[in-house]
């Protein structure tokens, strides 16, 4: 009670914290800064004093600030980086993960991964080490830290109201529901990943046989090109027509040796999906 009393609008001790803890939060984890920042809210709940968008205000700039440390130091001490954070499997599963998706989604992921578990640190220190865009980088962290910390902070401020003779009991509900909702997101990454994964295989292979069918074409087509090429010569040479299907000779025999490769792949996906 003594500790939430002590957060308030008009203390030095609300302010410091709401900037540091979200600031060193980036580099170190372990770090409550989520708690924090909704403690503020539990304690500030009764209170409709201004400052309060000021507490909010410090807290998106000590997210703010974190996330662009991160990117500092993987943009300067990348390999360094790697062996702190990234050295364990769990961490190469988490940096293969944000490379991944960064490149998937870019700045979406940036405000999300402040409510993935793990992901903040992992996905702006990615940011740094394989040089995304500064100037994309600094806005969506500046969009992050502002979503992050209302939420945060309002969600304590939800919590506070609905016990306000028991704050304890108004910090441990407001925790709960962030924890409740990083779940969720945690959840749906997760299925949207293992669906990614399983489509993205199967369209591979459909891209994969296009792709080789239209090859296949352009080379029969050159085959034939070079057959009836070869025809015309033979015509000029000497005077006698022998009509295209009688064109002979080894391009005629390399265009076949194509179009029954090409037959027999096309037999091999129609059985693949079911048909005759």
């Amino acid at each position: 009670m003594s500790v939430l009393a002590s957060l308030q609008v008009d203390s030095a001790l609300s302010y410091a914290i709401a900037v540091i803890l979200p600031a060193l939060d980036a580099v170190l984890p372990v770090l409550p800064s989520e708690t924090v920042v909704i403690a503020l809210g539990v304690a500030t709940a009764g209170s409709a004093d201004p400052r309060i968008a000021l507490l909010v205000a410090f807290s998106a700039a000590g997210a703010f600030l974190g996330d662009n440390l991160c990117y500092l130091l993987g943009r300067r001490f990348g390999p360094r980086a790697e062996r702190w954070f990234f050295s364990s499997e769990a961490g190469k599963r988490r940096r293969a993960w944000a490379e991944r998706s960064l490149e998937r989604y870019g700045m979406p992921l940036i405000v999300v991964c402040r409510f993935i578990p793990g992901g903040r640190t992992a996905v702006t220190l990615c940011c740094g080490m394989v040089g995304y865009q500064r100037r994309r980088f600094v806005i969506a962290t500046a969009m992050a830290g502002s979503i992050w910390a209302t939420y945060s902070f309002f969600i304590g401020r939800l919590g506070g109201r609905a016990f306000e003779d028991k704050p304890w009991a108004g910090l441990l509900l407001a925790f709960g529901v962030t924890i409740a909702v990083s779940g969720l997101i945690e959840l749906v990454r997760r299925i949207r990943s293992a669906r990614g994964s399983g489509g993205g295989h199967a369209g591979q292979v459909e891209a994969d046989d296009a792709g080789q069918d239209q090859g296949d074409g352009y080379q029969l087509q050159g085959g034939h090109r070079v057959a009836e090429e070869e025809h015309a010569h033979g015509r000029g040479a000497h005077g006698a027509d022998p009509g295209p299907h009688r064109v002979r000779g080894a391009h005629l025999q390399v265009a076949q040796g194509r179009g029954q490769q090409r037959e027999a792949r096309q037999r091999a996906r129609g059985e693949r999906h079911g048909r005759p």
